[in-house]
């Protein structure tokens, strides 16, 4: 059977929870053919160097000297390289054990607005991400990406939670 999805994009991070999310696309979802134009899209989004590091000195006001390092960028950015080809790596170990056949997408910026962007360009049907468990304090802090995504992606979007996870009963459970 073959399904409707043209394109589903899936969000890793290189968390558990979003190579869970890969597996459960893979187990759960039915595209199209690949000659009919269906395809899988593995995406990840890499933090701008400064980001990554956790600061960005910049100049010092009113013409002083630039504190920017060079090398020291150079160094961060092979480091985010390795990290994201680890990641990628992953998630492409999951797909072919699966024989499923996906493409990689990579793209550097804050993944709330690039899953975003990318969904919107690829024209995808469905997105499909981890959730992090993150205690109230800590989002607040960080905000939630896949809220966010869930609240601005121009498609659907499937939050795949951690079966491990220990969920509160629902309203009106015992």
């Amino acid at each position: 059977m073959t399904g409707t999805l043209n394109c589903v994009v899936v969000a890793v991070d290189g968390s558990d929870e979003s190579m869970n999310a890969l597996k459960w696309a893979i187990d759960n979802v039915t595209l199209r053919s690949a000659e009919d134009g269906g395809s899988f899209v593995v995406l990840h989004v890499q933090s701008p160097p400064s980001i990554a590091v956790g600061i960005n000195p910049g100049s010092i006001p009113f013409g002083g000297p630039s504190l920017e390092v060079p090398a020291f960028a150079a160094a961060v950015a092979a480091h985010q390289k390795r990290i994201t080809d680890a990641i990628i790596k992953h998630a492409l170990e999951i797909t072919t054990q699966n024989n499923v056949d996906v493409k990689t997408h990579i793209v550097v910026g804050d993944p709330k607005d690039k899953i975003c962007e990318v969904v919107d360009e690829m024209h995808a049907d469905l997105l499909v991400m981890g959730n992090r468990a993150f205690g109230p304090i800590k989002r607040m802090f960080l905000g939630s990406v896949s809220k966010y995504c869930s609240n601005h992606a121009s498609c659907p979007v499937v939050i795949v939670k951690d079966p491990a996870e220990e969920h509160l009963p629902a309203f009106g459970d015992q």
